[in-house]
């Protein structure tokens, strides 16, 4: 009943505030991928089960959880076949006993594309010695700060500060709010993450001069300085941890991501939402081994027979906490078709510092 009350009063919101026809329906789309290979091996299910650092990236109000003075995690990944590159560097230290803030930087770029306009010099000849090369990149800078309102909610912002730049073409910086909200009762958690809730603005700019030749050419429209917007996004997410036995437990989380751009191909969609469920398993032994699972991304898709089905991105990972401040985890995920595309490996480390003593906050809904 919560995340279906959440998501039907943030749809009449939506609604009521934004035009389907103001903006595209993917923009700033490198900050849908994920960070933290322990939320991509189960399947971005991550707004009400994440409990440390990348919880500025899923749900800045889950910052609460974490336990330690300083907490920092890396994560790598190469998607394409290596052709993209995307990186995540996180960091989170408590500020008084009921606010935590983070500090969250995210770059996807693809590095050295040859630019070969000039290739062929005044005589007519090839000469490689003119090949330049530049890089597409996408940035995003994420303030969060984190409150303990009581022992059962939690809440949580994000600053994010977006640059996007294609080589000396053209760039874009952009500006935008994120909240986040945790409920706890026992070993259930409910999350909500509202994105881009003031929507977010790339402003962009083109150099017309450098490309003009090129667009002239191939008889396309030189490019204008434009503004691209990002319309809200809300997720909500129920997570529960099963005790089983006294050696294993077993997180289970779903979470509901709901556009209001009009219909997209998902799961549940209609002319004025649409709802992509998203669906993670961990299985631990003793809090030290990880084992995780889950799928995400279903849509219709065709065949050349006309012959519609349902298909879906599946997930798996492992994590292995070596010592009290040192973890890594592994993610096998996937961008698209489970049958055509390829698996993507992502590694990610945290190392968490000083842990803070049991009593260090004044609310303990995190421990219950």
């Amino acid at each position: 009943m919560f995340i279906l009350s959440c998501s039907c009063l943030l749809n009449f919101w939506a609604g009521q505030s934004f035009s389907q026809d103001l903006s595209p329906k993917y923009s700033n789309e490198f900050l849908s991928i994920g960070v933290g290979a322990r939320a991509l091996g189960m399947g971005g299910a991550q707004v009400g089960a994440v409990r440390d650092v990348t919880a500025a990236y899923w749900n800045p109000a889950a910052l609460t959880a974490i336990r330690h003075e300083y907490e920092f995690s890396l994560m790598h990944a190469e998607y394409f076949a290596g052709i993209a590159q995307y990186d995540y560097l996180g960091f989170s230290t408590p500020v008084g006993n009921q606010n935590q803030i983070g500090v969250s930087l995210i770059r996807f770029g693809v590095d050295d594309i040859p630019d070969t306009r000039f290739l062929y010099d005044a005589n007519g000849s090839i000469n490689y010695d003119n090949i330049q090369f530049f890089n597409a990149a996408d940035y995003a800078l994420l303030l969060s700060f984190a409150r303990d309102i009581s022992d059962k909610i939690k809440l949580g912002a994000n600053a994010k500060v977006i640059h996007r730049n294609v080589g000396k073409f053209a760039q874009a910086w952009g500006f935008g709010l994120d909240v986040g909200g945790i409920y706890i009762q026992k070993r259930m958690t409910l999350g909500l993450m509202v994105r881009d809730i003031t929507t977010t603005y790339n402003a962009w700019t083109h150099d017309a001069e450098m490309v003009r030749d090129i667009y002239s050419q191939t008889n396309n429209e030189i490019p204008l300085n434009t503004v691209e917007i990002t319309l809200p996004k809300a997720i909500a997410s129920i997570a529960y941890d099963w005790k089983i036995g006294e050696k294993f437990n077993l997180l289970t989380a779903l979470d509901l991501e709901t556009t209001f751009d009009g219909a997209r191909n998902t799961l549940i969609s209609s002319s004025t939402f649409s709802i992509d469920p998203k669906l993670g398993l961990e299985l631990g032994f003793k809090e030290l081994v990880f084992v995780r699972g889950g799928v995400s991304n279903f849509q219709y898709i065709k065949d050349f027979q006309g012959v519609e089905s349902l298909n879906y991105m599946p997930a798996a990972g492992l994590g292995v906490i070596l010592n009290e401040r040192f973890q890594i985890d592994y993610a096998l995920s996937d961008l698209g078709d489970v049958s055509e595309s390829p698996y993507s490996h992502v590694f990610s480390v945290k190392v968490s510092l000083e842990k803070l003593s049991s009593d260090f906050r004044k609310y303990k809904g995190w421990e219950q």
